[in-house]
């Protein structure tokens, strides 16, 4: 009689499945919990204990440890000497380990989980069987999924081909096994990660689960899929609630991802702030006395590159704001709420993405990346991961500890405040980066540039297509200045104050353009460079 061994946290199928194997002459072995679910379903069913002669112990961790159990997976059916060894021990072979695993990484994604909580979900009954079946796959099917219950009972009756079928299981099961390892390495190892003890260790481990499967990628000729990280409750982009509009796409949420970074600094100022952005840079972003005010700010930088953008604010969307967001086309709106009647108007766009982050704090800090405190990035063969920068923030520009002003001129009050709000909102655009701004708002950016100096005619340019006034103006560069030439480019077009990191080795040149040409300069010590 062939024998199968049943130990399932999800009971879901389980009843039938067992029955049917029952019904095919198949003994079912199962422990606790769901020989009581078979039996309660008129399952014949044999306790772990009969076969080990042992009770479980341990309040449960101990069942299935026992070489009764494991003999009886391990041997391979077609090697006589294997066979003879279970007849003269008196073990039976096992045929079948259909087991899924304590729900650690469910338990896990509840906020108020314990430490002791979370350890007593750490399964190793489970995976031992499961690695044990899945290596041994030739002689006992693993199965670690309910979804793959009726595929095996089919293969089992000679409907598939058992070669094929075996394989694809074995390779989920050390799939399965080594993402809820990794899930527990990433719950125990966040302290260190948050502490900074072990931010890059020699082996990074994550386990990942999909949200959900996407149309396709940049193009509509890629795979694409959106995944998580299992081993922590959902953060981030995976928190968001989505309240209306189709499905988010895979720019979509490059996106998103970019107009909440962009925002994030500004999330504890104490004005409304709007971004707008656009290929995952912003082309619009400011701070006003009211979320309108912000937006109308925002838009007025680039309107026409406003068209198919995604736009975050940092406070609730009011009706006065979704009056005027209708009249352009915008892919994604993130506020932290919306004001009933807004919802109406915005709900009318049957395309518009609407959406609300989850919890608040993992947008102003690190924790919302993939691994907290670390970004990732994906090239040829390998991962690039690097520690997450810390957000520069709308206020203090003047007081911090590496700011100098080597002009001979410093900032005006009202020139400090542009520039404080530049340099926050310059760390949001692609290098090389430049940023104009003025009262409190972007009026020119110039991204992506190959040269400095292209990116401030850039900006100087996009600031003059949308006529706002250039003199007066203060530019913020997310790197240091190579030549004296941006500079001089952006006292032609009526800037009168810079910020940047300095560290060039013509930083004395930059200087001194700035001073011939009657220019403060800001020298902060950081650079915000995004690659």
């Amino acid at each position: 009689m062939p024998r199968a061994i049943i130990s399932v946290s999800d009971k879901a199928g389980v009843v039938e499945f067992s029955a049917s194997l029952a019904d095919l002459g198949w003994e079912i072995v199962s422990t606790g919990g769901t020989a009581a679910a078979l039996r309660e379903g008129n399952v014949p069913v044999t306790g772990v204990g009969q076969v080990t002669d042992f009770p479980e112990m341990l309040g449960g961790r101990v069942k299935t440890l026992h070489p009764l159990v494991h003999a009886g997976i391990l041997a391979r059916q077609r090697v006589t000497s294997d066979m003879e060894q279970l007849r003269e021990a008196g073990i039976a072979k096992v045929d079948l380990v259909a087991v899924n695993l304590y729900p650690f990484r469910e338990t896990i994604a509840r906020e108020s989980v314990t430490l002791a909580g979370a350890l007593e979900q750490i399964d190793i009954g489970g995976p031992t069987m499961l690695r044990a079946a899945a290596k041994n796959h030739d002689s006992v099917w693993p199965v670690c999924d309910p979804a793959d219950y009726e595929r095996v009972l089919e293969a089992i009756r000679g409907g598939e081909d058992e070669t094929g079928l075996r394989r694809t299981l074995a390779t989920k099961v050390f799939r399965h096994t080594a993402t809820y390892d990794a899930a527990i390495a990433g719950y125990l190892g966040a302290s260190d990660r948050e502490a900074d003890r072990d931010l890059l260790p020699p082996e990074l481990m994550t386990s990942l689960t999909r949200v959900q499967s996407l149309r396709y990628g940049e193009n509509p000729d890629q795979q694409a899929a959106f995944y998580r990280d299992a081993s922590r409750a959902p953060r981030g982009i995976p928190a968001l609630e989505q309240l209306h509009g189709k499905e988010l796409s895979y720019n979509n949420l490059l996106d998103v991802d970019g107009a909440l970074g962009a925002i994030s600094s500004f999330w504890d100022s104490n004005r409304p702030a709007c971004v707008i952005v656009k290929h995952t840079t912003p082309c619009g972003i400011a701070v006003g006395r009211s979320p309108l005010e912000a937006y109308q700010k925002a838009l007025a930088c680039d309107p026409i590159s406003a068209f198919g953008s995604v736009i975050a604010f940092t406070e609730p969307v009011t009706e006065a704001v979704a009056e005027v967001l209708v009249e352009l086309f915008v892919e994604c709106v993130v506020a932290p709420g919306y004001a009933e009647a807004a919802l109406q108007i915005l709900q009318a766009k049957k395309s518009l993405r609407i959406l609300r982050p989850g919890e608040l704090e993992d947008l102003r800090s690190s924790r919302g990346h993939l691994w907290s405190g670390l970004e990732a990035r994906g090239v040829r063969g390998g991962l690039l991961v690097q520690s997450a920068p810390e957000s520069v923030k709308p206020v203090g520009l003047a007081d911090a500890p590496s700011v100098t002003v080597p002009t001979s001129r410093a900032p005006s009050e009202n020139e400090w405040a542009d520039l404080a709000f530049a340099w926050t909102a310059v760390q949001s655009v692609k290098s090389n980066a430049i940023l104009l701004a003025r009262e409190g708002a972007s009026i020119g950016i110039g991204a992506g540039q190959m040269s400095r100096v292209d990116a401030v005619r850039l900006a100087v340019q996009k600031a003059r297509d949308g006529e706002h006034e250039l003199q007066g103006s203060v530019l913020a560069s997310d790197a240091f200045f190579p030549f004296r030439d941006g500079v001089d480019a952006a006292a032609d077009a009526g800037v009168t104050a810079i910020v940047q990191p300095g560290g060039s080795v013509r930083d004395e040149e930059a200087v001194a353009a700035a001073d011939e040409r009657g220019l403060t300069m800001v020298l902060t010590g950081r650079r915000l460079f995004r690659h």
